[in-house]
């Protein structure tokens, strides 16, 4: 039975899982984005999500646990360094999963998956909605040019019965008769 045992080995064995999770952990952390199936982004996710929670701990046992899953010099100065202060604030969920669809060749369902403070795309427009100011309507001027004119119109029929043309904007023309 497999109560209680939630890994999905990918169709590998073991040795070439860990190979599989460290590669592309390793470039998620360098590339801050990475394009791949949904279950592997999945398990990548569970791989990569305490790292980045232990590189928030900058002590040389940190690193060196670090370093054992990852196996790359580079990738471990980019998480210590420039990941590790701007997920300083986070207590967790520092990745995104993003389903593109399916692959054309095999049909298999794609993804991005990405660290969530670097989408630089959603932070700007999050940033540019915030900063929109609020405009009043064009159109409400034009009405009450209206309203006066039926005012200036409705007095002038009052004493000769004929129609009134006024143009409240340079497009419309308004007619009016008053009995």
């Amino acid at each position: 039975m497999r109560h209680g045992k939630t890994d999905n080995h990918l169709g590998r064995t073991v040795g070439h899982r860990r190979a599989l999770l460290s590669n592309m952990a390793s470039s998620l952390i360098l590339h801050k984005r990475i394009k791949t199936t949904v279950a592997k982004a999945k398990e990548l996710r569970k791989y990569v999500e305490p790292l980045l929670t232990k590189a928030k701990d900058d002590t040389t046992h940190s690193r060196r646990v670090v370093f054992s899953y990852l196996q790359n010099k580079e990738s471990v100065k980019v998480l210590f360094g420039d990941v590790a202060e701007k997920i300083a604030n986070r207590e967790g969920g520092y990745t995104r999963i993003i389903k593109l669809g399916n692959r054309l060749g095999d049909n298999a369902d794609m993804c991005l998956i990405e660290l969530v403070d670097y989408n630089e795309t959603l932070l700007n427009a999050r940033t540019e909605a915030k900063t929109k100011t609020r405009r009043s309507r064009r159109g409400s001027t034009g009405k009450a040019k209206v309203e006066e004119a039926t005012v200036l119109a409705s007095d002038a029929s009052a004493e000769t019965e004929k129609p009134v043309i006024t143009e409240a904007d340079t497009d419309t023309e308004v007619t009016e008769t008053k009995e």
